[in-house]
């Protein structure tokens, strides 16, 4: 057998993907686009390894999915492919549109058909995981209780409206069709992999450059923090042993600012490449206008994904941010590939002009 995973060349699905494969036999069929921030050599060390098959498509080209589900025995869709920056929602929602609401749709009319077609053994066994995210929630308010699986949806931009779009697909096919669906709203992820584009990497990269370190506004903006490594752990729990048709919030129990976000990088970084003058990386912080609509407080509540699946996170936030700063130091070569565009010329040789 087989799992399908969609996205699987981005952050989060490159982590899981390396994880599956590092625990299990079990083939992975990786499904990317190769957007901007799909990058196929972050699965260098798979090259060679047959249990990973990469295919170059998209989630909203229904023949591309149907080829895919008739090809190869697939028993599980683990689905991460999505439009992801809340900066670039705002500027441009039209990818975010099209990706993460119509091939959500797409894909899931593709599993539907599949899953008709199975056998009672093979469909009891099924399963369609969508990878979602906390901002579906909107936001918190300083004294508020953490988001559980039963708080209102209130997406508050272009990017987490069209997640919240994708949940509802996703709960609608499992309640109209019995397609047997899971869902997982995350907290922020961080960790090895993530496009610079994202605070934490885009941080050290500053940093290590010279740069300066922005901080949208105040800075207080509180996000609950979650290791990828974390995440995928979680998925893999989910996925083999959650109950049919529900939701579980995967969360760190990191609740941090902005700005002390930034402060421990600066701190870890001032320990692991010190500055050759001496003086603290905090130096270079400077503060921003803040962008329209940026909400205030997010945070999760994983007691439901702990009492169920005994699953809870194993890094803290201080071991999981001197991991992957680490991992940013061990791995400049990755990051400037990324920052220079260089790696998108070696996609594009590998797989067309399309990637």
């Amino acid at each position: 057998m087989a799992i399908l995973v969609t996205g699987g060349a981005g952050f989060i699905g490159s982590n899981f993907v390396l994880d599956w494969l590092s625990l299990s036999d079990e083939t992975v069929i990786n499904l990317d686009k190769l957007t901007y921030a799909g990058n196929v050599r972050n699965l260098d060390s798979l090259r060679e390894d047959a249990r990973h098959v990469f295919v170059h498509g998209d989630i909203a080209d229904r023949k591309v999915l149907e080829e895919l589900l008739v090809t190869h025995p697939i028993r599980a869709i683990v689905h991460f492919a999505a439009e992801s920056h809340v900066d670039r929602s705002i500027l441009e929602a039209d990818a975010f549109i099209q990706t993460n609401v119509v091939g959500t749709f797409n894909l899931l009319e593709a599993a539907r058909r599949h899953y008709d077609a199975l056998d009672d053994k093979r469909r009891e066994a099924f399963r369609f995981l969508h990878i979602s995210t906390d901002e579906v929630y909107g936001s918190l308010t300083q004294d508020a209780l953490p988001f559980s699986e039963t708080s209102p949806y209130a997406p508050n931009n272009p990017y987490s409206a069209s997640k919240a779009a994708s949940d509802h697909l996703v709960r609608a096919y499992h309640h109209t069709h019995g397609l047997p669906v899971l869902t997982t709203n995350c907290s922020n992820n961080y960790g090895p992999y993530q496009f610079p584009e994202k605070l934490i990497p885009l941080v050290i990269h500053h940093a290590l450059t010279g740069k300066t370190l922005p901080i949208y506004g105040d800075g207080k903006q509180i996000r609950d923090w979650l290791y990828v490594g974390d995440h995928c752990t979680a998925i893999r729990h989910v996925l083999a042993d959650g109950r049919v048709g529900e939701t579980y919030n995967v969360g760190g129990w990191n609740e941090k600012t902005n700005v002390e976000v930034v402060h421990t990088l600066c701190a870890i970084l001032d320990t692991l490449r010190p500055r050759s003058d001496g003086r603290t990386y905090r130096d270079q912080i400077v503060h921003i206008k803040d962008r329209p609509g940026h909400d205030r407080r997010y945070a999760i509540s994983a007691s439901k994904i702990e009492r169920e699946l005994r699953w809870k996170p194993q890094e803290s936030f201080e071991s999981g941010m001197r991991k992957t700063v680490q991992w940013y130091l061990d791995n400049q070569a990755w990051v400037s590939g990324v920052i220079d565009g260089s790696y998108r010329a070696w996609i594009s040789g590998q797989y067309g002009h399309q990637a």
